[in-house]
């Protein structure tokens, strides 16, 4: 918030921690909506990157029929 702010103007609100994760959870399906929506191009991973590292695991699991997928229940919890 900007400091020129005044407490008055502050809006509190108050979560549960379940109603928060709720809201990170929508947040997150739409962001991942969006940005599966977009027109796809080639993606160029470092070798280093984390995401790089897990992709590849995941690859290296489909070969030998070791992976294991979960329902959108299980996932989000719906």
């Amino acid at each position: 918030m900007s400091n020129n702010v005044t407490a008055e103007q502050e809006k509190r609100v108050a979560l549960s921690v379940q109603q928060l994760e709720n809201i990170i959870r929508k947040v997150i399906r739409e962001e991942l909506m969006e940005y599966t929506s977009q027109e796809q191009g080639i993606l160029v991973l470092n070798k280093e990157s984390p995401l790089y590292e897990d992709l590849n695991d995941i690859h290296e699991r489909k070969k030998i029929n070791k992976l294991q997928f979960h329902t959108h229940e299980e996932v989000w919890n719906e």
